[in-house]
């Protein structure tokens, strides 16, 4: 019988997928007669209940809790597409969920907000907070974002983690160290330009500056971040400080690019030919920008021995599904209050050892789909929260 009330874009086998959602809530437990019932809901349920508020630490055992995430968004920078706004933002927060689920087995709730101020997204998400054992931030503009995340790990005793800076930043690095390892490079001897000081690059000029590099200059539209420079943000000036003043790097993209080794793009735009072919020897070019990288792979050839994108159809796929999964799936497994530094190095070192003896110019990150990521990532980031000392 034909649906009496198709949908719009009935046959478009995109539209088709998302018909009704990605996502359902499904019980774990039984309810097929009284019995079930009374165990699972009223009278039964009154004892758990009792029990938790005599000792809140119970939610842990009796919850779902400690296995949840709450995906918060105010859809100002969703994906390639923007500001958005909330509700043209739930696609992708459903997509977020069900890889949660799929690559990590945490169970995840898309939380758009109607609010893009500030202090309202803070207490909301800390008022929502009770029934969460982990906050990620996804698609939130800079450099609000910055002091959203800052502000909540603060306040919050659970897992806070900004998916579009530190996501990113753990896969970029696990690739680089691999293309390192490829053209005979050390972290600390390695010259290295981000385009873009959004959330993603100044997360991953961070992340880079933790695992040993020294030489980097990031670029917003302006050119390079220094101290020079007097319309920088709180955040830039902080990082400009601790990049490009340390080697005097300042100018335009090209005056940087020149005997460069490594490009990482995630600010969109393009670079040109000339720029391209400026760099080092053996050059590293990843391109992360969707659905157009910023240096096209066959552009990137011409020049670079490693080349790395955001896309799925091209090979080295710069993919925060890589990470954030099992970063949680850790987090969790050790009831962790936050995520550290420590903990997004390590997921990124385990990323990068699963390519092993593999290891060569069209194979620097492993799939998505190898089913060793997940496992890899968790384990690791429960060892380092040990060692972090944020493990309960």
């Amino acid at each position: 019988m034909a649906d009496p009330h198709p949908h719009p874009f009935a046959g478009d086998p995109v539209f088709d997928l998302h018909v009704g959602g990605k996502t359902a809530v499904v019980s774990t437990v039984p309810l097929t007669g009284r019995d079930d019932l009374s165990l699972a809901y009223t009278p039964g349920v009154a004892r758990v209940c009792e029990a938790i508020a005599a000792n809140p630490e119970l939610t842990r055992y009796y919850t779902w809790v400690p296995n949840t995430v709450a995906i918060v968004t105010d859809g100002t920078a969703v994906l390639g597409l923007g500001d958005i706004g909330p509700a043209a933002a739930m696609p992708v927060m459903e997509g977020k969920a069900v890889l949660f689920k799929q690559f990590g087995g945490v169970d995840a709730i898309p939380i758009c907000l109607d609010t893009t101020d500030v202090e309202e997204i803070i207490e909301t998400v800390v008022r929502l907070a009770p029934s969460f054992g982990g906050v990620n931030l996804e698609d939130i503009s800079a450099p609000r974002c910055f002091e959203i995340e800052s502000r909540l790990k603060e306040l919050l005793d659970i897992p806070v983690f900004h998916d579009d800076q530190h996501g990113t930043a753990v896969v970029a690095l696990a690739a680089l160290q691999n293309a390192l390892k490829l053209t005979g490079r050390d972290p600390d001897g390695t010259r290295v330009v981000i385009s873009g000081a959004g959330a993603a690059g100044v997360a991953v000029a961070r992340i880079l500056l933790e695992a040993g590099v020294r030489d980097l200059a990031v670029l917003d539209r302006q050119g390079v971040l220094n101290s020079q420079r007097h319309d920088l943000t709180p955040v830039k000036r902080a990082l400009a400080v601790d990049t490009a003043d340390q080697f005097d790097r300042r100018g335009s993209l090209a005056d940087v690019m020149a005997g460069a080794d490594v490009y990482i793009g995630v600010s969109g735009g393009t670079v040109a030919e000339d720029v391209v072919a400026s760099m080092a020897d053996e050059a590293i070019i990843f391109g992360l920008a969707n659905p157009n990288p910023e240096v096209h792979p066959d552009l990137a050839h011409r020049y670079a021995r490693v080349v790395a994108t955001g896309r799925s159809d091209f090979p080295n796929q710069i993919n925060n599904v890589l990470a954030f999964p099992g970063i949680f799936r850790g987090a969790f497994d050790v009831h962790a209050t936050a995520i550290t530094e420590g903990m997004k190095v390590a997921a990124a070192d385990a990323i990068a050892g699963l390519v092993g003896d593999d290891l060569h110019e069209d194979y620097i990150v492993p799939s998505p789909f190898d089913d060793r990521v997940g496992p890899a990532v968790s384990t690791a980031v429960a060892d380092a929260a040990r060692r972090d000392g944020v493990a309960r």
